[in-house]
């Protein structure tokens, strides 16, 4: 007489729901690090987008021997800018993403100027 066992293997309901359960709570604790992070980037990158634009700005008034108070426009300073330069965070143009107004003054980031701004110079 032969006798067969019939085992077929597998995850039963409860493992499976575990393993769900596990990777909800995994996902519930990145998604905010990666929102956190791009958004940390996003500012980093506008920094650094207003940094080349105040390089730019010197450059041109150096160049064209202006005064601190001269004004400045984009077509002035785009010669100076390698990319078309816009802000990582939602702006599509110059225009829309930043502010140029006199040489002494910092480009102003339009779409968070709160944040995203130049940090302070200081002279010695």
């Amino acid at each position: 007489m032969k006798i067969r066992t019939s085992r077929t293997s597998g995850f039963t309901l409860v493992e499976i729901m575990i393993v769900v359960a596990i990777i909800g709570l995994l996902a519930a604790i990145a998604i905010p690090n990666f929102v956190r992070a791009r958004t940390q980037s996003q500012k980093n990158a506008c920094i650094n987008n207003l940094r080349q634009i105040d390089g730019a700005i010197q450059q041109w008034a150096l160049e064209n021997k202006k005064d601190t108070a001269a004004t400045v426009s984009y077509t002035e300073i785009s010669p100076y800018l390698k990319n078309s330069v816009t802000c990582p965070s939602g702006g599509t143009t110059f225009g829309d993403s930043y502010t140029v107004t006199t040489v002494s003054a910092a480009p102003v980031c339009q779409k968070d100027a709160a944040t995203h701004l130049l940090p302070v110079q200081t002279t010695n």
